[in-house]
């Protein structure tokens, strides 16, 4: 990284934040499909050990949100 580069304000915050409870990137693909099943069919559905790993992971985030396109057809 150069002086001159900066790290976005959204990388930084994704990696202060807090991963109470813990779900690692492989617990997080494992539990993805029924996860996004679960929100497609249930908008009120919460898995607070899911939604903080993708807050904090952008990977399984890109991969949730591709699922759910992928389910929805939007």
């Amino acid at each position: 990284m150069t002086s001159n580069s900066r790290i976005p304000a959204e990388t930084i915050d994704g990696l202060l934040l807090d991963t109470s409870p813990y779900l690692s990137c492989d617990e997080c693909f494992e539990q993805l499909d029924t996860y996004v099943e679960k929100v497609v069919t249930d908008s009120n559905y919460r898995d607070m050990a899911m939604q903080i790993h993708l807050d904090g992971c952008g990977a399984c985030a890109e991969e949730a949100a591709t699922l759910i396109e992928l389910v929805t057809g939007a």
